[in-house]
């Protein structure tokens, strides 16, 4: 006979229809144990393992009551935790004790966590419970790093925050002017794409403070290659000794500039990546291999001296790249169109001479435009480039000692050969 009493159960009581929510809770569970972990071992925390564990296992259960009866018990539960929180360490009467304010964030993250676990956002609750994490383990560390960031590097991420967050939503993203070759919207996004990755390497120098020639190099080459180029060959002007250690950082510097580009040319055009990508690569190969020889000549020195290299982020500094970068791309745009690619290329190497990013970005710009092919772009910018690193050796003759510029002169030919070689074979 069959089982009447078992097929007239409801499925929400059946024993599948019990364990289904299961998962969610073991996940919390795991959430708070990873929490709770590092919270164990801050000595001043009014909360450790099983109380973090406890209440994200309480958020979850929390979520799933609240679908059934009413979504103030979520919040509800919410103000409990803060408050039994916030009231244990009001408890506490010692005035050197920890104030208890990370744990308690800490607490209702977890809580939150748990109950996005129920909500089938599993995979997001771990990726943050891991980020509070580390947040919360290393402290000392990102107390150091605020301690070494100065007033003007603040300054530095509030204005790329405004370039960012403020200016670039406000512009039309839409194409002006003959050609359709002015979008406000796209010129300041490259704006903002360039001084991120400038800001990223200028807060790095701010943060290492006195680092090696190499990576003073690649942090300077990050910032700006021309300013490092033109720091440090006026230092081997005042001191003869300096000047192996210039020209491993000069020549670092240029290289990184391809790194940059290719950076750059991967987020603003991925589909010209195949074809730009071998002639940025053997250009650094070639330059690298000069340089690795510079630097096993390069005996130890201390006292590196930072460049002293502009705000990347000044407003004043980006409108100037926005409005140099949008003059290249309308005259990249024209003489393309009434010279054909001598035109283009002519631009590439006027432009090239004080910086290799506009024509770079207008290149890729147009391109994307259909207004130029692969190789006609990939030609533009490797001109830029070559025309770029003529600059800078004219600057090291200029301005650097004639010991300088006979070293420096081998990597960066070698990097200018590379990159002529390979725009020969492949396009």
């Amino acid at each position: 006979m069959p089982n009447n009493r078992s097929s007239a159960m409801p499925p929400e009581f059946t024993l599948n229809g019990e364990l289904s929510a299961l998962p969610h809770f073991l996940t919390s569970l795991a959430i708070g144990l990873l929490i709770g972990l590092e919270r164990e071992r801050s000595p001043g925390s009014r909360a450790g393992l099983r109380t973090f564990a406890l209440v994200a296992l309480f958020g979850t259960l929390a979520a799933m009551l609240s679908e059934k009866t009413s979504p103030w018990l979520l919040l509800g539960g919410l103000l409990v935790i803060g408050a039994m929180i916030i009231a244990t360490y009001l408890r506490v009467k010692d005035d050197n004790a920890d104030p208890g304010t990370t744990t308690v964030v800490a607490l209702l993250i977890c809580y939150g966590l748990g109950a996005a676990v129920w909500y089938h956002n599993e995979t997001l609750a771990i990726m943050l419970a891991i980020i509070t994490t580390v947040l919360l383990y290393f402290k000392a560390e990102l107390h150091g790093i605020t301690q070494k960031l100065s007033r003007r590097d603040l300054i530095s991420m509030l204005q790329f925050a405004v370039l960012t967050f403020i200016i670039l939503p406000v512009l039309p993203d839409q194409n002006f002017g003959p050609y359709d070759a002015i979008n406000p919207y796209q010129i300041w996004l490259m704006v903002v794409l360039i001084s991120g990755v400038s800001l990223a390497g200028y807060v790095a120098l701010q943060l290492l403070g006195h680092p090696h020639g190499p990576v003073l190099g690649l942090l300077g080459g990050l910032v700006s290659s021309t300013a490092t180029t033109l720091v440090y060959a006026r230092r081997s002007v005042e001191n003869q000794d300096f000047t192996h250690l210039a020209v491993v950082v000069i020549l670092i510097a240029n290289l990184t500039v391809l790194i940059r580009l290719a950076i750059v040319s991967a987020i603003a055009s991925p589909t010209i990546i195949p074809l730009l990508l071998p002639v940025l690569g053997c250009g650094l190969a070639l330059g690298s291999a000069v340089t690795v020889y510079w630097w096993r000549q390069l005996n130890h020195h201390n006292g590196v001296a930072l460049p002293e290299i502009k705000n990347p982020t000044e407003i004043r500094t980006a409108a100037a790249f926005g409005g140099i970068y949008g003059i290249v791309l309308f005259f990249s745009a024209w003489l393309s169109d009434a010279a054909g690619s001598k035109g283009l290329y002519a631009v590439a190497l006027l432009s090239g001479l004080t910086d290799v990013d506009a024509i770079t970005l207008s290149s890729l710009r147009l391109f994307e435009m259909g207004k130029l092919s692969a190789s006609e772009a990939v030609t533009a910018i490797s001109l830029g480039i070559l025309s770029n690193i003529g600059f800078k050796l004219g600057l090291i003759c200029f301005i650097g000692t004639t010991l300088l510029a006979k070293h420096c002169i081998s990597g960066m030919l070698a990097t200018a050969a590379g990159i002529g070689l390979a725009l020969l074979l492949l396009v």
